[in-house]
């Protein structure tokens, strides 16, 4: 017999957290290697059906694991699950560029931004091929640091182009946050005249 569930308390990267059945009930273990269809990673909340069997200690495991597809809607989309991530991160180095080109942010900063991004873009899409071929991940605390040191816009532009860490709620917590950080950060420097002394 199937059951269908939640994904819960999801580690992406050990690669295995809980499912717990609709309409209540004990809760299983589910590991990403019991996916049949590994096309991509699980992520919370996920809806997903699965053959519960015990392993030798008599403990609820998933078995079998098949996601369930439920179609898009535009209220998924009103919800949150779409936001155009690409464009505000390629809009956001744009500005920086003509900022730079009206005299208003130094190149050198510009430039930080822009290889940045470079870096943090390509550190996601080699993240996001290690999690479809269960390779060693890219911490996130790795992915965090790239974007607090300016990387944000290509993390931006990444998350929409690859569809990586969009759906995982502590991960965009700590990203907004790092971005609010590196925001303030810029506007205090560009505030207190001392990227003048970069120019």
């Amino acid at each position: 017999m199937r059951y269908v569930g939640r994904v819960t308390n999801w580690d992406d990267e050990k690669g295995y957290g809980f499912v717990t059945p609709n309409g209540g009930g004990e809760r299983a273990f589910v590991h990403v290697k019991a996916f049949e269809n590994r096309g991509r990673r699980p992520v919370e909340g996920d809806l997903i059906s699965y053959e519960p069997i015990k392993d030798q200690r008599q403990r609820l495991n998933a078995a079998r694991v098949r996601h369930v597809v439920v179609a898009r809607t535009t209220a998924t989309r009103r919800n949150g699950r779409w936001f155009p991530r690409r464009s505000l991160g390629v809009i956001v180095l744009l500005a920086m560029a003509i900022a730079t080109y009206g005299g208003k942010i130094p190149l050198v900063v510009t430039l930080a931004y822009i290889g940045m991004s470079l870096i943090a873009f390509f550190a996601y899409g080699l993240d996001k091929s290690a999690a479809r071929t269960d390779r060693q991940r890219t911490p996130e605390s790795t992915l965090h640091a790239l974007e607090l040191l300016c990387g944000w816009p290509g993390a931006l532009i990444a998350q929409g182009t690859f569809r990586h860490k969009t759906r995982k709620l502590s991960f965009q917590i700590a990203f907004w946050l790092v971005v609010a950080l590196n925001v303030g950060a810029l506007a205090w420097l560009i505030q207190s005249g001392r990227l003048n002394m970069l120019a």
